[in-house]
């Protein structure tokens, strides 16, 4: 006969979200840090009575109170049926995130707005989205078009890093047609990288025609939305919104992807026109203001034989054709 541990159930399944198991990545004791001022917690050894590092240990805590039929933050259990193993990740089902948010939209606070999941945004026409072109090798980054990878999404800015362009001529080829199909204001943000998912960053006016690697989410408001895209990262920058993320981006290979899974991140949307605008103004200033001053700055540039400066555009003159003849010749990966 199988032993069944008093808190089995046939219907449910623990899961447990802990982030710790006592050890560090090398396989030494990982010593318990006082959050508020970073220094190492002490405990009493039960052998010897002397101090000794703690240890930073969730998952026995986890297991202890499961043992003792109580309950932890990072401890639950979830019904069989809503158990895929499709999605066989302790973190998919963690629902703290998702319960904060509910508690949220229900204050005083969110009155003025209902919830939507991205996914139902996009069925409703509130929403487009799009990933990014592709990924060009190496050897055709010689030419003018700007080439933006995952690290070039940082603080809600598109950084443009000059020494990653390609030809035009290339760039049309990952476009499949003679622009980016980008716009001004469209919402990027990576969606296979390093600890920045769900961290979206704003295309300024100027810098639409850019190769944007596969790897990147691309937001803009739908033909139905109402709302702007400044109301888009006001509340894709909300912590009830931003924290969801945790839950949805899973580890592939040796890198996190968040797949089809962030369509179902939960964020408010008003209820009328006019609220989306009265709560993200700051941002619309914000961001205005900063395309204003980048293209009085450009225009400065393009009137000066004095000074050299990329912006992040592409409209500068081509390189010399045996450039470009070698560039045409390098193959490309989509």
């Amino acid at each position: 006969m199988v032993y069944r541990p008093s808190w089995f159930k046939d219907d449910a399944i623990m899961v447990s979200t802990a982030p710790t198991c006592g050890l560090t990545k090398g396989g030494r004791l990982l010593p318990l840090v006082n959050a508020s001022t970073g220094q190492r917690v002490q405990t009493e050894d039960p052998e010897t009575g002397e101090l000794v590092d703690a240890v930073d240990d969730r998952l026995a805590i986890d297991m202890d109170a499961l043992r003792a039929g109580t309950t932890t933050p990072t401890l639950r259990f979830v019904a069989r049926d809503d158990v895929s193993l499709r999605a066989a990740v302790p973190t998919f089902y963690d629902r703290r995130f998702d319960d904060a948010f509910d508690d949220a939209i229900r204050t005083v606070e969110f009155e003025e707005f209902e919830s939507r999941s991205i996914g139902e945004l996009l069925s409703e026409g509130y929403l487009t989205v799009r990933h990014g072109h592709g990924s060009p090798t190496q050897s055709v980054r010689v030419g003018t078009v700007p080439y933006i990878k995952v690290s070039d999404l940082r603080a809600g800015l598109v950084n443009i890093n000059p020494t990653n362009r390609v030809p035009h001529s290339i760039a049309e080829g990952f476009w499949k047609a003679k622009t980016s199909g980008l716009q001004p204001w469209d919402l990027l943000s990576p969606a296979r990288t390093s600890k920045n998912i769900g961290d979206f960053c704003v295309l300024l006016p100027g810098q639409e025609e850019v190769v944007t690697t596969k790897e990147i989410l691309v937001l803009r408001p739908g033909p139905n939305a109402n709302f702007d895209p400044f109301y888009l990262i006001w509340a894709m920058t909300l912590n009830i919104v931003r924290n969801q993320w945790n839950r949805v981006v899973f580890m592939q290979t040796n890198r996190e992807d968040v797949g089809d899974r962030y369509k179902e991140i939960r964020i408010p949307i008003p209820k009328a026109r006019v609220v989306g605008e009265r709560v993200s103004e700051p941002f619309r200033s914000y961001y205005r203001q900063l395309a204003d001053a980048r293209g009085g700055l450009r225009k400065f540039l393009n009137t000066s034989e004095d000074h050299h400066f990329f912006l992040g555009t592409s409209d500068e003159a081509e390189l010399e054709d045996v450039e470009n003849d070698q560039a045409l010749t390098s193959p490309i990966i989509d």
